[in-house]
C-alpha cells in the first residue's frame, strides 16, 4: 500500500512577502512570551528546630561540709543573695565543743614546748661551763623537737576545730538567687546533702536535647532564635557555646547549650521552656522554581536562554528539594537566564521575549 504525501505548498509572492517561513527558521515577530529568570547563589541550608529550657549559665547545690541538724534557713525560693552571706546554719554545739578542747590541748602543748625550750638552753649553758654532759644537752634537744612537733599537731587540730564552726554557716560563693530549697529547720543532713540550689545571674543559657545528626557539628558558634513557650518574654536571641561530645544513655540525644545574649533579669524565666531555630549551613547552590525544571531524554534540565533570545535545553544536576524550589548543584551558573513559567511550550532554537506568565 502506498503511503499518501503531504506537500507543504508556500506561495512564492507570500514567502517573497516575508509572510511565512521556512522550517527552523524563526522571525522575531514569532518570539513567545515566558517568565524570564535570572540565577543567582544561594546560601543552602536546614532549620533546625528544637525545645529545652532556659537554664543558669553558672549554679550549684550546696550543702554542709559535715553533718548536722539545720536550726536555721534564712533564704527562700526566688530571694536574691550576695556572695558571703549566710545562707542556713547548722546547730554548732558540738563543733564548738571540739574548739573548746583544741584550744586546751594547744595551750598545753605551747607550755610543754615552752619548758623544753628553757630545758635545753639550761643544759647548752651547762655544758658551755664545763658542769654538763653532751648527753644530756643532746636529751634536751630530743624533747625540745618533740614538743615543738606536738605544738604544730595542736595548732593544726585547732584550725581544723575552727572551720569545723565556720562550716556551721552555710555561704553564699557569689551573687544569685534561691533556686530550690531541699532543707528545713530540724532536719537532719549529711555531709554534702543538698540543702539549697543556687544560680548565678551572670548569665542564662537555653539547654536543648537533639538528635544525634552528622550536621550538628556545623551548629557550633551558629546564632538560635528563641521563643518562649510558657511564660510571656520578647523573644530572644542566643549563640551555640556547647555540643556533647557523647549521646547520652539516658536519653538517646545529644546535649546543645546556646548563651543568651539578650535575655532579662527575670527569674521567672529560669527553668522557662523554649524553642530554638538553628540555621545550619550546608553550601551554596543555585535555587530555581519548579515550574522551570524540564526533562532531557529523561534526564533533569532547564531552557537556557542564550544570544538572541533563544532557548536551549541544558542538563542539569539536581541536589534538593525545597517547598516550591529545586536547588541545583551543577549545569547552570550564577548570572545564566533560564526560563521559568512557559517552558513546556518552548523547542530548542525558539526566541523567547520576557512576559508575565502564570505558573
Amino acid at each position: 500500500m502506498i503511503q499518501p504525501r503531504y506537500v507543504l505548498t508556500i506561495g512564492a509572492a507570500a514567502f517573497a512577502a516575508g509572510q511565512a517561513t521556512l522550517p527552523g527558521e524563526v522571525r522575531a515577530a514569532d518570539a513567545i512570551g515566558v517568565e524570564l529568570i535570572e540565577l543567582r547563589q544561594d546560601d543552602v541550608g536546614v532549620d533546625l528546630s528544637l525545645t529545652g529550657t532556659l537554664e543558669a549559665r553558672e549554679s550549684v547545690d550546696l550543702g554542709f561540709r559535715r553533718g548536722g541538724r539545720i536550726t536555721e534557713v534564712l533564704v527562700l525560693e526566688g530571694d536574691h543573695f550576695a556572695r558571703g552571706e549566710v545562707l542556713a546554719r547548722i546547730d554548732p554545739q558540738q563543733s564548738e565543743q571540739s574548739l573548746n578542747a583544741a584550744q586546751a590541748s594547744f595551750a598545753a602543748a605551747e607550755a610543754a614546748e615552752q619548758q623544753a625550750r628553757l630545758a635545753a638552753e639550761r643544759a647548752a649553758a651547762m655544758l658551755e661551763r664545763g658542769v654538763g654532759t653532751r648527753a644530756a644537752r643532746d636529751t634536751a634537744r630530743q624533747a625540745l623537737s618533740a614538743a615543738e612537733t606536738q605544738t604544730k599537731q595542736a595548732q593544726s587540730a585547732l584550725d581544723q576545730a575552727r572551720r569545723t564552726v565556720e562550716d556551721t554557716d552555710l555561704t553564699a560563693p557569689f551573687d544569685g538567687v534561691v533556686t530550690a530549697r531541699q532543707g528545713e529547720p530540724g532536719q537532719v543532713v549529711g555531709a554534702a546533702q543538698s540543702v539549697l540550689s543556687l544560680a548565678a545571674m551572670s548569665g542564662i543559657e537555653a539547654v536543648f536535647l537533639t538528635p544525634d545528626m552528622a550536621m550538628l557539628d556545623d551548629a557550633m558558634g551558629q546564632p538560635v532564635a528563641l521563643r518562649t513557650l510558657d511564660v510571656s518574654a520578647a523573644p530572644m536571641t542566643a549563640r551555640v557555646t556547647e555540643i556533647a561530645p557523647l549521646v547520652e544513655a539516658s536519653t538517646g540525644s545529644v546535649r546543645l547549650r546556646a548563651e543568651v545574649a539578650d535575655a532579662p533579669d527575670d527569674v521567672s524565666l529560669l527553668g522557662a521552656a523554649v524553642s530554638g531555630t538553628i540555621r545550619i549551613s550546608e553550601g551554596s547552590a543555585v535555587r530555581i522554581p519548579w515550574t522551570a525544571l524540564s526533562s532531557d531524554a529523561g534526564a533533569p534540565a532547564v531552557w537556557l536562554v542564550g544570544e538572541g533570545g533563544r532557548a536551549e535545553l541544558r542538563e542539569v544536576a539536581i541536589e534538593s528539594f525545597e517547598n516550591g524550589f529545586v536547588l541545583l548543584e551543577s549545569g547552570v551558573a550564577a548570572g545564566d537566564v533560564i526560563v521559568g513559567a512557559g517552558s513546556q511550550r518552548l523547542y530548542p532554537g525558539r526566541q523567547v521575549v520576557a512576559a508575565e506568565i502564570d505558573p
